[in-house]
C-alpha cells in the first residue's frame, strides 16, 4: 500500500523542484479587465486567469512568476458570445477560422436549426473531431431531416404513417444519444409545414425522455401565428420539455404593434409551469425564400399573392439575395422589379417563384418581417437569448453583426439593456436556454471561452449594402483557451470542439 505522506512529501518536492527550474506555469493571467460574467451581475474590476482550457481563478490576482499576461487595458471581459440559432455550420469546414462569427465574439453556435441539419449528428461531430474549427458546435436533431428520410423525399406533403412516425422516433432517440442538445422544427418550411401536431408531439417526448429540449420556428409567424404559438406552448404543457420560440417575431403588418400580447402568451405559459424561452435577432428583415409567403404552397393563387402584399410584407420590403433565372435581379426589391418590367407586383411575385421551379434553379429573399419597437419589446423580454440566425455567406447583415449590433444600438445608444444584460442575453440565458454546460459563464471551472471588447467602440459594420463588412471593436477572443481573433484578423487556431449534451 503506497505511504500517502511519502505521496504528498513527493508531489511537494517535484513542485519545489519544478519552481527552483524556473520552469513557467502554464497559465496566462488577463489582467486590468472589467469583469462582465454572464450571470446579470455588474461589472467588476479584477483579473481571470485560465490554464488549459478552462477558468482557473477570477479576482484580484497576482501574476505568477514567469506566467504570460494580457494586459486588457481597462477593457470589457465577458464570457463567449453562444448563438443558439445559427446556420454558421454551412461552410465551416471550408472556412475553418469562422471569421463571420468570432469577429462578432461568438464562440459557439447551435446548428440543426429550423429542422434542417448540414450533417446528420453523429456526422457533424466526428467531422468536428477529425477537423477541427475555430469555434464550437452544438446541435439539435432536424425534424426536416428525418421526415424526409422516414417518408422520402417526394412523398412528405402528408400526415405521417404511425410506422414514419415511429422510424423518426428512433432516429431522435439516435440523435440524441450521439449528444444532440434535443429536437428543432421548422414547421412553416417544407416538409415540416405538413407534419400533424400529433407528430411532432411524439417526436417532442423522445427529446424530453432523452434530457433535451425543443426549439421551433413556429408554424407561422404571419397569418396563423397566434395558433402557432398556442402549438409550442402546448407541447411545452403536455410533454413537459422545454420549449423554445426561435428567431421570435410578429411577421405581418397586421400583428405589428401586438407584442404585448405576445409576451403576455409567454407569460402566463411561464406561470403555469412550462419552462417556454425565446430568441431574436436585431434586425427587421428576415431572410428566406418566396415559397414561404404561401402556406398553402398554390403559387398561382393571384389572390394571395395580393394578400401577401397587402397584411404580410410590402413589395419594398421583398428583396431578392439569390435568383439564379436572373441572376441581375439580385438586390432588388419586387416593387423595383414591378416597376422595371411594367408589371403588377403580384403577378411578378408569381411570375418569379414560377421561373424559379426548376430542378437547379435557386433563389432566396429577405423579407421586412418586424417593426423597430416590436423588436425592443421582444429583444428586452428577461427570456429572450440573442441569435444571429446568420450564416458564413449570408447576404443578411445579420451573419456578421448581430451581436455587436446588440452591443452597439441597444446597449450604447438606446440603452434599452444594460451592457450586464445584453452579456447574460448572449451567453448565460443562451446557455440556460439550450442546455449547455460550464459556458457562457466566467467563474472557476467553466471553458475558457472569453471576448475582450471595447463597449465605447463596439460595432456592427454589415449591412444590406455591404453585407460582407466585419465587426469593430473586438479585440482578443478565446475559444477554449485559445486565442482565434486577435487585432481584427483570425489567429489560425481550431480549438473548437463539439459539444455534446451533457
Amino acid at each position: 500500500m503506497t505511504n500517502p505522506r511519502l505521496s504528498i512529501g513527493v508531489a511537494l518536492l517535484a513542485a519545489l523542484a519544478a519552481g527552483c527550474s524556473g520552469e513557467k506555469p502554464t497559465s496566462t493571467l488577463i489582467s486590468n479587465v472589467s469583469i462582465v460574467d454572464g450571470t446579470g451581475a455588474p461589472a467588476q474590476a479584477g483579473a481571470v486567469r485560465i490554464d488549459g482550457d478552462r477558468v482557473v481563478e477570477v479576482g484580484a490576482l497576482e501574476p505568477k512568476r514567469g506566467e504570460p499576461v494580457v494586459d486588457a487595458g481597462g477593457l470589457t471581459l465577458a464570457p463567449g458570445f453562444i448563438d443558439v440559432h445559427s446556420h454558421h455550420d454551412g461552410g465551416l469546414f471550408e472556412m475553418r477560422d469562422a471569421a463571420p462569427a468570432v469577429s462578432q465574439g461568438i464562440t459557439t453556435i447551435v446548428a440543426g436549426q429550423d429542422g434542417s441539419m448540414s450533417f446528420p449528428v453523429r456526422e457533424l461531430f466526428e467531422r468536428m473531431d477529425k477537423t477541427p474549427v475555430a469555434i464550437n458546435v452544438a446541435t439539435f436533431v432536424g425534424h426536416g431531416d428525418l421526415r424526409i428520410d422516414a417518408m422520402g423525399k417526394d412523398d412528405f406533403r402528408r400526415h405521417a404513417t404511425p410506422e414514419e412516425v415511429e422510424t423518426m422516433r428512433a432516429a431522435v432517440a439516435d440523435g440524441m444519444a450521439a449528444g444532440a442538445l434535443g429536437l428543432a422544427t421548422g414547421l412553416e418550411y417544407d416538409p415540416g409545414i405538413y407534419s400533424a401536431p400529433e407528430e411532432v408531439i411524439e417526436l417532442a417526448r423522445v427529446a424530453k425522455e432523452k434530457g433535451g429540449r425543443y426549439i421551433s420556428h413556429v408554424r407561422s409567424e404571419d397569418r396563423d401565428f397566434w395558433a402557432a404559438i398556442d402549438e409550442i406552448v402546448n407541447i411545452g404543457r403536455v410533454t413537459g420539455i422545454p420549449v423554445e420560440v426561435t428567431h421570435m417575431k410578429l411577421a405581418m403588418k397586421d400583428w405589428w404593434g401586438q407584442t404585448d400580447r405576445l409576451l403576455g402568451i409567454l407569460d402566463k405559459a411561464r406561470a403555469e409551469g412550462i419552462e417556454i424561452t425565446g430568441d431574436i435577432y436585431p434586425y427587421e428583415f428576415w431572410h428566406s425564400d418566396l415559397t414561404v409567403l404561401f402556406p398553402k404552397r398554390d403559387f398561382k393563387d393571384l389572390k394571395e399573392a395580393r394578400f401577401v402584399l397587402e397584411h404580410v410584407t410590402p413589395a419594398d420590403g421583398i428583396i431578392l439575395t439569390n435568383y439564379s433565372p436572373e441572376p441581375a435581379l439580385v438586390g432588388k426589391s419586387l416593387a423595383e422589379i414591378a416597376k422595371q418590367k411594367g408589371s403588377d407586383p403580384a403577378v411578378e411575385l408569381l411570375d418569379l417563384i414560377a421561373r424559379s421551379q426548376g430542378e437547379n434553379d435557386d433563389q432566396s429573399i429577405m423579407g421586412r418581417g418586424m417593426v423597430e419597437t416590436d423588436i425592443d419589446k421582444l429583444i428586452a423580454w428577461p427570456y429572450a437569448a440573442i441569435c444571429s440566425d446568420g450564416s458564413l455567406d449570408s447576404l443578411h447583415p445579420r451573419g456578421r453583426g448581430a451581436f455587436t449590433k446588440v452591443l452597439r444600438t441597444y446597449v450604447r445608444e438606446k440603452q434599452l439593456l444594460t451592457l450586464e444584460e445584453a452579456i447574460r442575453k448572449m451567453t448565460g440565458l443562451s446557455a440556460a436556454n439550450v442546455g449547455i454546460a460550464d459556458r457562457g459563464v466566467i467563474r472557476p471551472g467553466a471553458y475558457a471561452d472569453l471576448v475582450l471588447f471595447d463597449p465605447a467602440t463596439v460595432s456592427d459594420r454589415s449591412t444590406f449594402e455591404d453585407p460582407k463588412a466585419l465587426s469593430t471593436g473586438i479585440e482578443k477572443v478565446w475559444v477554449n483557451g485559445q486565442v482565434v481573433w486577435r487585432d481584427g484578423q483570425a489567429t489560425g487556431a481550431f480549438p473548437g470542439r463539439a459539444i455534446r449534451r451533457p
